[in-house]
């Protein structure tokens, strides 16, 4: 099989993890992946234990693989990762980015903002948010922190939408925070003026008022697991 059918597997799996298809602590049927994928063992082996390093996917010896838990603590964990990887990161973009690199990002969020106050989807509306943060994250000039604060961004992205649809319920119509977008601005400022420590405060505040809300937010996902809606 070539690298890009290896590849199209992984990432067909790794969006199923990503969407909870697999149930917290379901044992994955790989007879049944190899069927309905038409693959054959060895690729879907690759992909699903580069899920188990990315942390998506757990592996037990003798028993097989199984879908990564879902609980506070976990995802509160994954909460404070998030925040140490993009805090870390917005010390490098003040030390690193150039002037011109930072009013790009800027005008990125001029621009986002205008279809951001209007938008509906949910889905569209965490895209836009995670671009926020990793195009942020970015003028770190830190690969590393990049590739991780994406996975880690995946892992917690189920709860994540769970949230936008708690606060569009909240506001009646409209889908998107302002509030969110108002701490973008905040922690943008402080970079953009050379303020660590306003940038670091500014940052780690509005990742943590998320993370306090994991407890209901993992409540509501089972709920949503279990007893789908109609």
């Amino acid at each position: 099989m070539s690298e890009s059918s290896v590849n199209r597997v992984y990432l067909t799996l790794r969006q199923m993890a990503t969407d909870f298809v697999f149930k917290p602590g379901e044992r994955i049927n790989e007879t049944a992946l190899t069927t309905k994928m038409n693959v054959s063992r060895t690729p879907l082996r690759e992909a699903l234990n580069r899920l188990v390093a990315e942390g998506f996917l757990t592996f037990v010896l003798g028993k097989g693989f199984f879908c990564r838990p879902l609980s506070p603590n976990k995802i509160l964990e994954l909460y404070q990762l998030r925040c140490a990887l993009e805090t870390e990161a917005v010390v490098r973009a003040i030390e690193n980015a150039t002037t011109s690199e930072i009013l790009d990002v800027v005008n990125y969020l001029n621009e986002v903002e205008k279809s951001y106050v209007v938008c509906t989807d949910l889905n569209e509306l965490l895209r836009m948010d995670e671009e926020f943060h990793q195009k942020l994250a970015a003028l770190s000039g830190n690969e590393e922190i990049l590739k991780f604060l994406a996975i880690t961004n995946e892992r917690i992205r189920y709860v994540r939408i769970i949230n936008h649809r708690q606060l569009r319920d909240q506001k009646g119509n409209s889908a998107s925070d302002n509030t969110s977008m108002s701490a973008h601005r905040v922690i943008l400022e402080a970079v953009r003026t050379r303020d660590t420590d306003g940038a670091v405060s500014a940052l780690r505040n509005h990742i943590e008022r998320r993370s306090e809300q994991t407890v209901e937010l993992v409540r509501v996902a089972y709920s949503q697991l279990y007893v789908p809606d109609d």
